[in-house]
Formats: structure tokens, C-alpha cells, sequence
């Protein structure tokens, strides 16, 4: 956390942070847009706002103080989660309802830090481990199908993606084998830069999107009229909002394990208060639910930088992209090929964060065995199989209808049923290092 980085450096990995997430992030905004039957204008301003409220709400966790923030490097995005009941909302309520819930959502968070804090008592080691690796392997399908080109691309897997994507990911391999230091740290930076580079010169670039864009943009509150509050969508945000906590508690304790910190339940509150901050910033502003960004732990764990001064200046960066739309649009030239060769990457790291927090659990104890294995079964099933829960009424299917959430709960209610107390998966073990695996042993 107090590592001594240069600023060019310190702007650089942050960069590095934001092409990271940010096909994630601009995502959210086109899936609900476009489901809502918004205009070209009005997707413009989802995707504008949405990357100004990231980089606060990513201040707001990085930044640490005595009322909210962890102080770890931690990259907020828009949650994938919440996508789903967001769009449920707003077809049978109203938009007005999407952000009436969120704003309330929020808030109620604020107030049940404490609360959720104290829940930390469910999250030991064999929960949060399975829940990294279930948040890693529901992330990685996304990767390879940006390695092909991404989805609907009627070019999808031809020659010159694949060429690309493994070009890419070839690259950050090399770097992080034959180099140290900065350079390694920022590798998928510059697997990022030179796939663009050349997909350009391939003809695969189109930069008439990066013309027509406006050089200014401010944000409005209540741009889409001002919220309405419904008892149904409030209370199925609510448990939204309490499931993207168990996913950011995850993603807060691998951290915390790379910057070999145990964070406590006044830490995790206050991470807690920041998220609650950030859902409340996204429903005045018409943005979105926010959570950790796990393809970012991803990147902490691959590049090996652990400083919150990066993500700070990802922050920054991010609020710039937000008010400058012809900035913003230049990330989206990149090809998905060339996302999907880096992303890959940084999707297995989060794997191997997972794994390494198993490194704790008692293995000979066959219950531990079962609920790893059922969790990242049910979790991993339900990714691949949505239909599974398609004839449940609308709000079990928001529990269970999403890949991480089964696999979360699961995790958590059979830790309950199945650990015996004081096992030896409590026992913390030496702590080991948690520099990135890539490099030669």
C-alpha cells in the first residue's frame, strides 16, 4: 500500500486499470439501454455518466478514511448483477423505479454497514476462496469469446481475431517472463496497445465514432426525471445490493490477503459505506448498482502493484472519460479480439487468487471437499445453464438466476450446515507470497 511510484508510472498502471475494466463497465450501459429501447443521445449519456460515477465511486474505496473506504486498490465498475432486475424494473415500473430503488438501495447500505460488517463471520476462508474462484471461471467464457471476436461478430473466431488475441496474449506471456519491474507491471497495457496498433493497420479500426463525439459533458441529476419509489423494485434491489456485497467481500479479502493485511469488520464496513455511497451517487446521476471490479484484483495479482495510488489515478482518469466524450470513445476502438487476449489473462489470475485462499482450508475433512464442490458445481451450472431456474417466480429467480450469486449462497449455507467450528481451516497458516505467478520460478 505504500509503495514509492513515480507519477508517470502511477498514471500509467491506472491506465492500465481502466482499459481493464472498461469494456465492463460501458457493457452495463448498453445492455439496459438497449433493453429499454433507448436512443443513440440517451446511450451516449448512460455510457458518458457511467464512467464519471466509476471513478468516484473507485475514489471513494480507495481513498480511506474513518467514515468510508478501505484504502485497498480496488476498481469499482457497474455490477453485472444487477443488470437483469434493472432491466425487470424498468419494463413493468418505469425507469423512474430503477433509480428510486438504487437510491434507496444505497442508503440502506449506508446505514447497514455495521450490520454487514459483522457478517464476516460467514466469509472464512473456504467460502471466500470458492466464491473468488466462481467469480474468476463465470468471467473467463467472456474473455474467449472476445478472443473470437466477441458475440453476434459474424466474423467470430476467423483468423485475423484469433491472430490478434493470442498475438496479445503471447505478448503479456513474454513480458511478464523476460522483464521486471515496471515494464512487466504494465504488460497488458502495452499487449493492449500494440494489438489496437495493429488491428489498425489491419483495417479493423474505425475512428468516425471518435469524430462525431463531443469534446464536453456535464452531469445532470435526475437527467431522466426525478426517481419514484416502489415497494417491490426497492425491496428486490435491496437484495441486489446485499449480494454485490458478498461479491465485493471476496474480491476486499483477496486483497487485503496480496497486501497481506487481515481486514477487520470496522474495515469492511467502511467498504461497505463506500459501496452504499456509490449506489447512491448512481441513482441521483441515472448511473447504475456498483461493485469491485474483480477483473482489477485480477490485475493487482498479475502486475504485483498493491498501491492504492494506482487505482486513485485510475479514478481520476475515469472522471475525465466521463467529461470528455472524445477522450472516452477512443477505448472503444479497441478491437474485442485484442480485450479478449488480455482479459483472459487477467480472469485466470483471479482464479489463482481463489486457489491461493484455499491454501488455508483442511482438505482431508471431506465436508470441506463437498462444499467446494457443490458451490462451484451449482455456480458454474447456473452460468451455463440460466434456463435451469427460468419456470421460478421472478424474485427467486434474481437469488438464483446468476452463476455467482448460486455459487455464493451455496458456499454460505453449506459452510453453515457441513464446517464443524474451530476446524483447522480457521488455523491461519504462514502468510506466503502473493507476487504474480506468471514470471519463472
Amino acid at each position: 500500500m505504500g509503495e514509492n511510484i513515480h507519477p508517470s508510472k502511477t498514471f500509467s498502471l491506472g491506465l492500465q486499470h481502466v482499459l481493464a475494466m472498461y469494456a465492463g463497465a460501458i457493457l452495463v450501459p448498453i445492455l439496459v439501454g438497449g433493453a429499454l429501447g433507448f436512443s443513440p443521445e440517451q446511450q451516449a449519456f448512460l455510457i458518458s455518466i457511467d464512467l464519471l460515477t466509476c471513478g468516484v465511486a473507485t475514489l471513494f474505496q480507495s481513498v480511506k478514511n474513518k467514515y468510508f473506504g478501505t484504502g485497498l486498490p480496488i476498481v469499482m465498475g457497474t455490477s453485472f448483477v444487477a443488470v437483469s432486475p434493472m432491466i425487470t424494473i424498468g419494463s413493468n415500473y418505469g425507469i423512474s423505479a430503477i433509480y428510486g430503488a438504487i437510491i434507496i438501495t444505497g442508503l440502506f447500505i449506508i446505514f447497514s454497514s455495521n450490520i454487514y460488517g459483522k457478517l464476516v463471520k460467514l466469509f472464512p476462508p473456504i467460502v471466500t476462496g470458492t466464491v473468488v474462484i466462481i467469480i474468476g471461471l463465470s468471467l473467463i467464457p467472456t474473455g474467449i469469446k472476445n478472443m473470437g471476436g466477441g458475440t453476434n461478430n459474424p466474423d467470430f473466431g476467423s483468423a485475423e481475431n484469433l491472430l490478434l488475441s493470442f498475438g496479445v496474449l503471447a505478448l503479456i506471456l513474454l513480458m511478464n517472463r523476460f522483464f521486471k519491474g515496471f515494464l512487466r507491471a504494465i504488460s497488458v497495457l502495452i499487449g493492449i496497445f500494440i494489438g489496437t496498433f495493429t488491428a489498425a493497420l489491419m483495417g479493423r479500426v474505425d475512428f468516425q465514432s471518435v469524430q462525431e463525439a463531443s469534446w464536453l459533458h456535464l452531469p445532470a441529476p435526475f437527467h431522466f426525471g426525478y426517481p419514484t419509489f416502489e415497494i417491490v423494485p426497492i425491496l428486490t434491489m435491496i437484495l441486489v445490493g446485499t449480494v454485490i456485497l458478498v461479491e465485493s467481500t471476496g474480491a476486499f479479502l483477496a486483497l487485503g490477503k496480496m497486501d497481506h493485511k487481515e481486514l477487520k469488520e470496522k474495515d469492511l464496513a467502511r467498504g461497505y459505506r463506500a459501496e452504499g455511497m456509490a449506489f447512491t451517487l448512481g441513482g441521483i446521476f441515472n448511473a447504475f448498482p456498483y461493485s469491485t471490479f474483480a477483473q482489477n484484483v485480477g490485475l493487482v495479482q498479475l502486475s504485483g502493484v498493491r498501491s492504492n495510488k494506482v487505482t486513485i489515478a485510475a479514478g481520476f482518469i475515469l472522471i475525465v472519460l466521463g467529461l470528455v466524450p472524445k477522450i472516452s470513445t477512443l477505448a472503444t476502438l479497441i478491437p474485442p479480439s485484442v480485450f479478449g487476449g488480455a482479459t483472459v489473462v487477467m480472469f485466470g489470475m483471479v482464479v489463482t487468487s481463489g486457489i491461493r485462499m484455499l491454501q488455508r482450508v483442511d482438505f482431508t475433512n471431506n465436508n470441506n471437499q463437498l462444499i467446494i464442490a457443490c458451490s462451484i458445481s451449482l455456480g458454474l451450472g447456473a452460468s451455463v445453464v440460466p434456463e435451469l431456474f427460468a419456470h421460478l417466480p421472478e424474485t427467486l429467480r434474481i437469488i438464483v438466476g446468476d452463476g455467482i450469486i448460486t455459487g455464493s449462497l451455496a458456499a454460505i449455507i453449506l459452510n453453515l450446515l457441513l464446517t464443524k467450528r474451530k476446524t483447522k481451516e480457521t488455523q491461519p497458516l504462514k502468510e506466503t507470497s502473493m507476487e504474480p505467478q506468471l514470471k519463472s520460478s
